[in-house]
């Protein structure tokens, strides 16, 4: 599963650690340590940080998702024990590749990456997972090349090769240009280019891929789907005590919600499972999620009409304060979230690949794979489309596009940090650089240092100007 080349430095670095400390042990503590690992503690997950001390951000949410990753591997490396043989996953690896999954997401969510991406549509654009590939290999100020690799002689955290493989969820090159309509496309820069076939080299031992097939490793596929596992059911449990949804709300949904449900789940799901999901389908599978809730006893005396009707009075009643208690009771969310984590990890499969071990396939089984899709659409699409989130959102992404603005005028490199402030001086006259440098910065604030950052520009009160930028 694992080979020398697998475990070799970007930069070739020699691993000159202690025994009991192999490398992708050292990887998990190089992320751990890392400042844009800690920056995820300021950056939205769904709710904004300063409305509860409750909610996650980005920092407990891939925490979590290294949790339910690591999981994953220890129960696939148990279930198929005789397939592995004693090439077992590495779940430390799976663990390390949870914690920075969401590491070049911007501040205000989504739509700080929209802004950004907009502000780069003429340089490549900006896209999450392209920046998590950037930081780790490029930005952070861990190691360096020797000598420059396509120009720059930044090597990140100087990562295994097998790590960075395993944060490569998509295998594709963004292009420089793109039309006005197209989304930016999912996958890595083109300044990171270099790298990723350095990646793939090592991975794959100098073996070309078959055609049609995509590098994606074993330890990447655990990772997807246990952020999958981590946004469906965290992020409900968190609209649950925020009150923006309860058990009776979502079993009430109209139907034009539980239409756009459908269609959304359907397309993301067109090329795994290939079939169409049903706005029934969405019904059922909240009906099966919260039945128990909702269960009420069999009245007594069936034939009584008054009797019944009281009855059918009482048990409506008692159903209501289900669904209310499910949001004022922590003990009855967690007991819910437990229930269904503890489910979906159950239904991982794994299919073995012979040929490359590296790119053996992990899946969740279909029926669990519609209804985690389900519950991450119907949360995404009831909760973050909500006017008062979308209100927030808004700020940000004026807020990203005013800072980027004022950095991209001729002296806006004065307002920068002295080693950015230096990058943006060396671009010259290249103007994909310079963006590139600026959006680099503005990417890795979290949401108060861009507000202050802001504040420090348009503010009508006076800014000290003793606080490091």
């Amino acid at each position: 599963m694992y080979s020398d080349d697998d475990r070799q430095r970007q930069n070739g670095e020699s691993d000159k650690s202690d025994p009991w400390r192999p490398p992708f042990v050292r990887d998990f503590g190089r992320i751990i340590h890392s400042a844009s690992f800690r920056r995820l503690q300021g950056k939205t997950q769904v709710f904004p940080g300063h409305e509860s001390d409750f909610f996650r951000n980005r920092l407990t949410h891939s925490l979590e998702v290294a949790q339910i990753a690591e999981g994953i591997a220890d129960r696939l490396n148990e279930v198929y024990a005789k397939d592995l043989s004693n090439e077992k996953i590495d779940s430390r690896l799976c663990a390390a590749a949870g914690l920075v999954h969401d590491i070049g997401h911007p501040p205000f969510g989504h739509n700080g990456e929209r802004a950004l991406d907009v502000k780069m549509r003429e340089y490549g654009g900006f896209e999450g997972n392209a920046q998590t590939l950037r930081i780790l290999s490029r930005l952070e100020k861990k190691a360096r090349y020797d000598e420059p690799v396509d120009g720059d002689r930044r090597a990140g955290l100087n990562l295994c090769f097998r790590t960075l493989a395993a944060i490569l969820k998509y295998d594709t090159e963004i292009p420089i240009e793109r039309s006005e309509a197209k989304k930016p496309q999912k996958g890595y820069y083109s300044s990171e280019a270099t790298i990723v076939a350095d990646i793939k080299y090592k991975v794959l031992a100098g073996k070309p891929l078959p055609d049609g097939t995509k590098f994606k490793t074993v330890e990447c596929a655990i990772m997807d789907i246990a952020d999958d596992i981590a946004y469906s059911v965290y992020d409900l449990e968190d609209s649950l005590k925020a009150g923006f949804l309860t058990p009776a709300s979502i079993l009430a949904t109209d139907d034009e919600l539980l239409k756009r449900v459908a269609e959304v789940v359907t397309e993301q799901l067109k090329d795994e499972i290939g079939e169409t999901v049903s706005m029934s389908k969405v019904q059922a599978t909240f009906v099966a999620i919260f039945s128990d809730i909702f269960t009420s006893e069999e009245p007594k005396t069936p034939d009584a009409g008054e009797e019944r009707q009281q009855d059918d009075i009482i048990n409506f009643i008692k159903a209501m304060r289900a669904s209310r208690d499910l949001n004022m009771d922590a003990g009855k969310r967690v007991e819910l979230s437990s229930e269904l984590v503890h489910e979906f990890i159950n239904d991982v499969e794994l299919t073995i690949n012979e040929e490359f071990p590296a790119l053996s396939r992990v899946n969740l089984v279909k029926e669990t794979r519609i209804k985690v899709e389900i519950l991450k659409q119907y949360t995404y699409l009831s909760t973050i489309y909500s006017n008062r989130v979308k209100l927030g959102e808004y700020r940000g992404t004026e807020l990203v596009q005013d800072i980027f603005k004022a950095l991209e005028k001729d002296n806006g490199h004065l307002l920068m940090p002295d080693d950015v402030r230096k990058q943006v001086q060396d671009a010259g006259e290249d103007k994909a650089l310079k963006a590139r440098h600026i959006c680099d910065f503005v990417a890795g604030m979290t949401d108060r240092y861009a507000i202050e950052f802001w504040a420090r520009l348009r503010s009508d009160s006076a800014e000290s100007i003793f606080k490091p930028i």
